[in-house]
């Protein structure tokens, strides 16, 4: 499979993810190399960088000099409970060089994504009650139709006691500093590019109230692909895997995964063969634990349900709008230079804030 990609956590609180073969992956490198160029002084691509993960140029295992990965902040590593989603922007997904082909088989895979500007491409959501991830994958997305799809984006803010409008709303504030950047330029069109979500399952808000309620407990959290020796698994094909005492990471490769962040037991990762072995500098043991606030299971049972309803559906407003919320693009292997707004990203970014609005108001 020529398009695999493999998206590995390194210790170091960064992802890896492998170059695409050309032109796409020399097309994302160029276009993170052009951004965080350290003689940019284009103010235009300065403000981009707050909207996109931190790059740290490119690496190679040592065993494999000819791959190539981008090295990525993850936006997920200061969260406890991340809640994840995928959204693919605009109302083309295939670029202005496409094949006839091509098009064709971008336009079929979801026929509405002009009517709609935007395709759910995944998403993982922690569910507070059983302490356990939902996730969807693409076909969910591809399910949504104009009827269907505010509710399946409210899917993604519900925690299996109520909405998290805190979230909603925080989503929507960072999604209209993104629309304002793209607004004011013309240099660059993005196609098939994402906006990554991640907020707070279990939210510092509820976390401050339930220790009230004498439900919270400290306890050690081990981060990352730390968490229970889980695997990172996105972009279509991947991924990663546990890491051993000595700071050694274990990838393994499989087809078809589908595009966004999830977790699998370390058991999944045991049944693949193709087994690779990078080589990463050793991690300081106490860097891989801090100590966080979480709720454990045997809290949650009996009457102390009805009380965490109330905990999570009625916290201060105060509170709430400090709420643990990141949005940033991702997926760069279609941005090509433009002297235009990009019209098809800004109507994805608009239908997109007005569907977050709708589950808000209702």
């Amino acid at each position: 499979n020529a398009s695999l990609l493999g998206i590995l956590q390194h210790p170091d609180g960064t992802v890896l993810k492998q170059l695409q073969p050309p032109p796409r992956g020399p097309r994302e490198q160029e276009f993170y190399n052009k951004v965080y160029d350290s003689d940019c002084c284009d103010s235009i691509l300065l403000e981009l960088r707050e909207y996109l993960p931190k790059y740290f140029g490119v690496w190679s295992p040592p065993t494999a000099p000819n791959d190539t990965y981008l090295k990525l902040e993850d936006v997920t590593r200061k969260f406890n409970k991340p809640c994840i989603m995928d959204v693919k922007i605009g109302q083309k997904s295939y670029d202005p060089y496409a094949s006839a082909e091509k098009i064709q088989q971008q336009v079929s895979k979801y026929p509405l994504m002009e009517e709609i500007g935007f395709l759910v491409l995944g998403m993982r959501v922690y569910h507070v009650s059983s302490d356990s991830y939902e996730t969807q994958n693409q076909h969910y997305g591809r399910s949504l139709t104009k009827e269907t799809v505010k509710d399946g984006i409210s899917k993604f803010f519900h925690n299996g006691y109520c909405l998290r409008k805190d979230a909603i709303a925080a989503s929507i504030q960072k999604i209209e500093k993104i629309l304002e950047w793209f607004e004011g330029q013309q240099q660059l069109n993005f196609y098939a590019s994402s906006l990554l979500f991640v907020y707070e399952g279990l939210c510092q808000a509820t976390t401050v109230r339930l220790s009230d309620v004498t439900l919270a407990e400290k306890r050690g959290v081990p981060k990352g692909l730390l968490s229970g020796g889980d695997i990172l698994e996105y972009n279509n094909n991947i991924h990663v895997i546990n890491s051993t005492e000595n700071g050694k990471i274990e990838a393994s490769v499989s087809k078809g995964l589908s595009k966004f962040y999830a977790l699998h037991k370390k058991a999944y990762s045991k049944r693949h063969h193709s087994q690779l072995s990078l080589k990463v500098e050793n991690l300081e043991q106490d860097n891989m634990w801090k100590s966080s606030t979480c709720i454990t299971q045997e809290h949650l049972n009996g009457n102390v349900i009805p009380q965490l309803e109330k905990v999570f559906c009625h916290m201060p407003t105060e509170i709430k709008e400090s709420a643990n919320v990141e949005v940033r693009m991702i997926d760069f292997a279609h941005v090509f230079p433009s002297n235009t707004k990009d019209e098809g990203y800004i109507y994805g970014l608009k239908n997109l804030i007005t569907v977050l609005q709708n589950i808000l108001d209702n």
